[in-house]
């Protein structure tokens, strides 16, 4: 992957929106992800910094900007400054 991008799964999991990386693909894979307001079904799609995500996860829906991409799957400290939330998520 190029640098400046991430496999979405693999983002999701660094920024604990999953405990596991294949709970995080099955997430995309099941529809429950939006980037920058379209739904993909693709866990190796690319994202950016900047990309807007929106995430139905188990634990609620929230709508957040890539702030970074991260190099491994921290404490939920480093998670969050992987992301910012931009507002409320329509359900």
């Amino acid at each position: 992957m190029s640098a400046g991008r991430q496999r979405l799964d693999k983002w999701l999991w660094f920024a604990r929106f999953a405990r596991t990386r294949s709970m995080a693909a099955r997430l995309v894979s099941d529809g429950h992800v939006r980037v920058n307001g379209t739904r993909t079904d693709a866990p190796a799609k690319a994202i950016h910094c900047g990309d807007v995500l929106t995430v139905a996860a188990p634990h609620g829906t929230m709508l957040v900007r890539v702030l970074d991409l991260g190099e491994r799957r921290g404490g939920a400290p480093e998670a969050q400054r992987l992301y910012e939330q931009v507002g409320e998520a329509a359900s």
